[in-house]
């Protein structure tokens, strides 16, 4: 059944009126009529209901015809108005249409007339209806694009994708009305599309998919392929949004960033217009991400550039103080010097608060050396038995590498720092190993303001800083051990079966001596004197550490052997130390080794390397030794060692050019230059060059 048209008959003779209305009824089923008498009562009629024609007579008391056409044209200059009268002539009909009447129409006897009525009504009303729907839709879209290019202008507007998502949607839903709407963006470290955002019209939830997998369903499809699609619950084509809320939806790619699809419980779907704004939509949505992508980029591009500015400003800074520090210590003659300069660059900078460096040669778990700080401060560190700073160097020296407590206010177990931390304005504390060649001589401790105040680059000059001051240790101490007068000489016992010198013994019915290592481009070879009766030659064969085995000699009391090793780490540790193996025998599982140590060598630290490689062992002695001697002393006990022939043969061949390569003169010339026999030279010369190569390795 059509929709009803609401007629309102008017005319001054009440039983026309009625009778108007009834017939146009009877005409039509779609027409419901009323009547009115007068003008002024049909005015009043349109205030109080809808009505969507009017068929009033030509002369009426209060107001004419024309004169009720007129006040209903100022109210809608469009409903329909047809004007039944029953004066009939051209002048009439000439103004009326003049007014701006519908239709005209003479009243004539008959019911013919009406039937004639009513389908002028019906055409009328038919026009009306469809014009004032054209003229609603046009608004409507008037409306829709306006406000769709004030939500475009809010999405351009977005700071974040997650905004633009949200306004997608709620766009689709609100002005688009969509009975739902959601968003899906694109994960491309997952390679799935996950739920951004969704609306709705009503109070229930909208419960979407959470995510589509790569091939996974028809939204996944329509970013796949970057073309539109329509969708069809009917029609058994997949859910996508939500078939309870949604029966045909309308699923649009938004590039590369995702899908967005709107859905609606019309089984009729979406109208033409409606899919061309949700298409506007969905460009707009795409073009506010790729700015909102965009920006993004340059945000981090900004922030990696100021990031980038500040670590660099912060390394220019370091390797201004590491420039100072290496001046510095270049200079120093002394440890002490070393550690002092070094605290004393850092801890006189605005950056670094104070600097102090742990020893590994004391059993104080507090600075050995500081500046920046007061002595309260150092007695703290030192007097707590619990100090976060001694498992921050015990793991510092473990690691051989930087640490660093980004904040000292968060960080677990320092806690007991914390009043310290506001004191004294710092929260990164940053330990550096100083280290060389293996060898550890402590951690330098420097305490920085701000929180994360040591990047990766930092991290690398602090790493390199602490290796360039142990090494400048190392330095001054090999320096000072060749000058010094005064020696160190340890006795350790060592009963562990991986000494290579107890796995000797077993080859050897008696005890076993090192006469002495050379090292050969790494390869140690080791000289040991055994009894007589002991023999070697299969010891290569047994032992993979031991290369190749050579009897060099054999007395009446004892043999010398030449053992070529692959490795040998009781030497490796030595040599880090700057020890000499003065002796060392075994017997019986248990080697005694004398070891002369340079001050100022840190002791610990020596035996608690070999005791790392070799724990079976105990420190049995120590004792001061005077063994050095001065370039003076040098000649003066050359010169008693030697014979007048001897010193005369060793000089003429130092100044003749005999130890030059090729060589200057012969033994030969040397011994005419003398005036003795060539033998003779040759006897004296060895026997002074023996005298002087036993004093040197002596």
């Amino acid at each position: 059944m059509s929709q009803p048209i609401s007629v309102l008959v008017v005319d001054n003779e009440p039983g026309f009126a009625d009778l108007a209305a009834e017939m146009l009824e009877r005409e039509r089923e779609d027409i419901a009529a009323e009547s009115a008498t007068s003008g002024p009562d049909a005015l009043a009629r349109l205030d109080e209901q809808p009505i969507d024609c009017i068929v009033s007579d030509y002369e009426m008391p209060d107001l004419s015809g024309l004169e009720l056409l007129e006040r209903v044209r100022e109210r809608d200059p469009e409903l329909p108005f047809i004007l039944f009268t029953g004066r009939g002539s051209e002048d009439v009909a000439s103004e009326a249409i003049a007014a701006g009447v519908t239709q005209y129409l003479q009243k004539e006897s008959g019911s013919e007339q009406y039937a004639l009525l009513a389908n002028q009504i019906t055409n009328a009303v038919s026009r009306y209806r469809t014009e004032t729907a054209l003229r609603e839709s046009e608004r409507r879209y008037e409306r829709t694009v306006a406000t769709l290019h004030e939500a475009t202008r809010r999405l351009m507007r977005a700071e974040t994708k997650t905004d633009i998502y949200q306004q997608a949607v709620d766009v689709a839903s609100d002005i688009l009305e969509a009975t739902v709407a959601v968003a899906y963006a694109f994960d491309p470290g997952r390679g799935v599309l996950e739920h951004a955002a969704s609306a709705r019209t009503s109070r229930e939830p909208v419960d979407p998919v959470e995510s589509f997998e790569r091939g996974d369903g028809r939204i996944w499809d329509v970013f796949s392929a970057g073309e539109r699609e329509s969708v069809s619950h009917d029609a058994d084509d997949g859910v996508t949004i939500n078939e309870t809320v949604s029966r045909r939806e309308l699923l649009v790619p938004l590039g590369a960033h995702g899908v967005i699809a709107a859905g609606t419980s019309s089984t009729d779907g979406f109208d033409e217009t409606t899919t061309e704004l949700f298409q506007v939509l969905a460009a707009n949505t795409e073009a506010a991400l790729d700015r909102a992508e965009r920006e993004q980029l340059l945000r981090e591009h900004d922030r990696t550039l100021t990031d980038q500015n500040e670590e660099l400003t912060r390394l220019n800074h370091i390797n201004e103080i590491v420039r100072e520090i290496n001046h510095g210590i270049a200079q120093a003659s002394t440890r002490e010097e070393i550690e002092t300069t070094v605290c004393n660059r850092l801890a006189d900078t605005d950056r670094y608060r104070f600097a102090w460096i742990a020893t590994t040669d004391d059993d104080a778990s507090g600075p050995d050396t500081w500046d920046g700080i007061d002595a309260s401060y150092v007695d703290r560190i030192r007097n707590d038995d619990r100090a976060p700073e001694t498992t921050l160097a015990e793991r510092t020296l473990e690691r051989g590498c930087v640490q660093i407590v980004e904040n000292v206010l968060e960080a677990d177990g320092w806690d007991r720092r914390r009043t310290e931390a506001l004191t004294y304005g710092f929260q990164t504390i940053v330990a550096v190993p100083l280290s060389a060649q293996d060898h550890q001589f402590g951690v330098l401790f420097v305490h920085v303001d701000g929180v994360d105040a040591i990047g990766d680059s930092g991290r690398d000059v602090f790493a390199e800083l602490g290796e360039t001051i142990g090494y400048a240790i190392r330095s001054v101490e090999r320096t000072q051990a060749m000058l010094t007068d005064s020696h160190l000489e340890l006795e350790l016992v060592c009963r562990d079966e991986r000494l290579l010198l107890n796995r000797l013994a077993e080859f050897v019915d008696g005890e076993i001596t090192v006469e002495g290592v050379v090292d050969r481009d790494g390869d140690p070879s080791v000289f040991v004197s055994t009894p007589v009766t002991a023999d070697l030659s299969a010891l290569a064969d047994e032992r993979a550490t031991v290369e190749a085995t050579t009897l060099v000699s054999s007395g009446e009391d004892e043999r010398l052997f030449e053992l070529t090793l692959t490795s040998m780490p009781l030497w490796s540790v030595l040599r880090s130390h700057n020890v000499r193996l003065r002796t060392a025998t075994a017997v019986d599982g248990a080697a005694t080794l004398v070891l002369d140590v340079p001050q100022p060598t840190e002791t610990r630290s020596l035996v608690e390397a070999i005791k790392a490689e070799f724990p079976a062992t105990e420190l049995v002695a120590r004792r001061e030794t005077e063994r050095t001697r001065s370039a003076h002393q040098l000649d003066t006990y050359l010169e008693e060692r030697l014979t007048d022939k001897q010193f005369a043969a060793l000089q003429a061949a130092h100044y003749g050019g005999f130890f030059e390569w090729p060589r200057e003169s012969t033994g030969e010339d040397l011994a005419d230059a003398l005036d003795i026999s060539a033998p003779t030279y040759h006897y004296h010369l060895r026997a002074a060059e023996r005298k002087l190569v036993s004093l040197v390795f002596e």
